[in-house]
């Protein structure tokens, strides 16, 4: 019987498999005898390609990071490219909501992710941010993307909105009007993130406009 036309096992196939259980059963079902079984291999055949269930975990993560689009970050309109790639980063996370407390308190190490950040930097730079001030607001879009990925606002509100009434009047009368607004509750958590998205950048927008008036 002749060899296989390519390898059965690469660091790539192990990522993809172990993203894939992590999106469909949670980070407790990463380990890596499961991966093994996942593959239908020997759970030794994996250590040629990763060290560990850690280094499975750092090539999942790469796969995220290749998903995440850069170049709206090049648009010379800094807001309307910053705001396209926090969206973009957005959609990736919410397509892949149990990596996120893995990766949130990870050292960033991978090439990918580093240039992500130093593209998103230079991009703050351009549209007028100290690099202080740059690193500020990269860390208020990181905390707007993942909590947004992590956590629905709207499914934390099982009743009609008239269920919270009489005892939690704002509350009723707020999920009240978000329901007769533009696609519905169904659609809360994205005019949220909008609206978080639009503050950071009217933020920035308004120092940038406040130091152009500032004498020297």
């Amino acid at each position: 019987m002749g060899r296989p036309s390519r390898a059965l096992l690469s660091r790539e196939i192990i990522a993809r498999a172990a993203l894939d259980l992590l999106d469909q059963e949670g980070p407790q079902a990463l380990k890596m005898r499961t991966l093994a079984e996942r593959l239908g291999v020997r759970g030794a055949s994996l250590y040629h390609h990763v060290a560990s269930k850690e280094d499975a975990l750092d090539a999942a993560s790469q796969l995220i990071n290749e998903e995440i689009d850069l170049t709206p970050l090049d648009d010379p309109d800094w807001r309307r490219g910053i705001a396209t790639y926090a969206r973009g980063y957005r959609r990736v996370y919410l397509r892949h909501p149990n990596m996120i407390a893995l990766v949130a308190r990870r050292r960033v190490e991978a090439d990918k992710a580093l240039r992500g950040y130093d593209t998103l930097l230079a991009a703050l730079g351009r549209a007028g941010c100290t690099p202080e001030r740059a690193a500020e607001a990269a860390a208020a879009l990181d905390y707007l993307v993942l909590g947004s990925a992590l956590e629905t606002f709207t499914a934390g509100f099982a009743r009609s909105p008239d269920g919270y009434r009489p005892a939690y009047p704002a509350l009723a009368d707020s999920l009240e009007a978000a329901a007769g607004a533009d696609a519905g509750l169904a659609a809360l958590d994205d005019r949220g993130f909008e609206l978080g998205l639009g503050l950071v950048l009217d933020g920035l927008a308004a120092q940038q406009g406040r130091q152009g008036t500032e004498g020297p």
